[in-house]
């Protein structure tokens, strides 16, 4: 939070105005505006009045300027004025149960709170030897994570997916079920018929209750989708450092990305890998690195990425996972089956799961993804017939016991789980699976005994 002398700094505004000399599809270029890149403008017209723009970048002495709106009504010589050279958001505890624009402004149709405290929106990270070790697990209410990839206050996991795989029911489920004190989520780039049955549907109001929903919309220009992204993770820090624990669930840096990709190439950037700018790459480490833990409380971000193709090697996936204590990922297959959350175990990794966990916890964990690993390296086998019982004792395993691992994974939408009855429920599951491996060696024994009567008829 800044302080107040900060405050009237960033807010302090001048008399500088300058004229639109020309548009170049959804930007505006203006002469006499030697405003920094960021900050805030208004572009005056004839009809429909002022016009906000952002301020991304220069070419030669013209200053080019991003619309938060459309550019109907704009002509040359239309004056633009600085605002303000850095953005805040006003912020408060009145914030909790509300849904809120990019720019900070209620749209859930109640009135405005009133609000006293200012953040910055482009906040910088903390310094990495500020950060204390994260010791602490958070349970999100999602069984398979707590129990297979336990996740840490503080820490930063990626939820990796295509389209329509269940990220948004997966998020509403964390956000009503997390122990965490505050949920902050940012929908950035959500269509949207989507924001109210996410509201309603999966967050409920349990889980809204305790949140702030930051929404940008897919027909929202490109400034405000980045800005959705940075006005969410303002508002974590901000209860951050009121000493709470907050989640952050982000949906999605694809659609940052993207929206980046807009700006960088309207700028004059190079494209590079799929069309994506330089900028690309070096705003999402800004954005990821912000959250974690602090003295002050945590951070904890769950962000999504949309996969293209569900190709996890394509570039924004590529940066995002390198970025990461940790990623999740939702399967095609697994959603086809009706097996919901749609969580590949074996494709998911959590870095952190060693340092929060207790030993029982990860050995049981190790096991179950054996026998996972081993049925889906035999899998073609088994489904046709091919494979012969005995030829594995592992596999053998793995196929008696699959229908008490599945049902470990399956979790309903409306079904709590806790870190404690998720790493209760998995050393049962491993009890049950132990308790089948001693009975099936017992019965070998006995059938390979001396005196069977195959053997004694050899004889």
């Amino acid at each position: 939070m800044l302080t107040a002398t900060a405050q009237l700094d960033e807010i302090t505004t001048t008399d500088l105005v300058g004229s639109v000399a020309r548009t170049i599809g959804m930007t505006a270029a203006a002469e006499g505006m030697p405003a920094p890149v960021g900050a805030l403008v208004e572009i005056e017209r004839a009809s429909g009045g002022p016009l906000q723009a952002e301020v991304i970048g220069f070419n030669g002495h013209l200053t080019l300027l991003y619309p938060f709106g459309d550019l109907s009504g704009v002509r040359r010589g239309n004056r633009v004025r600085l605002c303000r050279t850095k953005p805040w958001l006003r912020v408060g505890e009145q914030l909790l149960g509300r849904v809120i624009d990019a720019q900070g402004r209620c749209i859930d149709g109640r009135p405005e709170p009133v609000r006293s405290d200012r953040v910055a929106i482009d906040n910088i990270a903390p310094t990495p030897t500020s950060r204390p070790r994260i010791d602490t697990p958070l349970s999100t209410g999602i069984r398979a994570i707590d129990g297979l990839l336990t996740c840490g206050r503080g820490q930063r996991m990626g939820i990796f997916s295509g389209s329509g795989v269940g990220k948004s029911t997966s998020l509403g489920m964390m956000a009503r079920y997390t122990d965490a004190d505050v949920t902050v989520v940012g929908l950035v780039g959500e269509r949207g018929r989507e924001v109210n049955e996410f509201l309603e549907k999966d967050l409920g109001p349990e889980g809204r209750a305790r949140s702030v929903v930051v929404v940008s919309t897919s027909d929202a220009p490109a400034v405000l989708r980045i800005r959705a992204a940075l006005t969410a993770t303002s508002i974590a820090e901000y209860f951050r450092d009121q000493g709470k624990n907050v989640l952050l669930l982000m949906d999605s840096l694809t659609r940052c990305a993207q929206a980046q990709r807009e700006i960088g190439l309207a700028a004059g950037e190079p494209p590079t890998t799929r069309g994506y700018p330089p900028s690309v790459f070096s705003l999402l480490p800004r954005i990821v690195e912000r959250a974690g833990r602090t003295t002050a409380g945590s951070i904890t971000a769950f962000y999504t990425v949309l996969v293209e193709a569900d190709d996890p090697n394509e570039p924004i996936g590529d940066a995002v996972r390198g970025l990461l204590d940790g990623h999740t990922w939702l399967s095609r297959s697994l959603a086809s089956q009706g097996h919901y959350p749609a969580i590949d175990v074996l494709e998911s990794l959590s870095r952190l799961m060693s340092d929060i966990t207790p030993e029982e916890q990860q050995d049981a964990a190790t096991v179950l993804r054996m026998l996972l690993s081993a049925y889906r390296d035999h899998e073609d086998l088994i489904s046709i017939g091919a494979y012969r019982r005995g030829s594995n004792p592992t596999v053998d395993l793995a196929v008696d016991v699959r229908e008490e691992i599945h049902q470990y994974l399956r979790q309903r939408v409306n079904e709590r789980s806790t870190i404690e009855s998720a790493r209760n429920d998995l050393l049962e599951l491993i009890r049950t699976c132990q308790g089948r491996r001693q009975g099936a060696a017992n019965q070998q024994r006995t059938d390979t005994a001396g005196g069977s009567p195959i053997a004694s008829n050899m004889r």
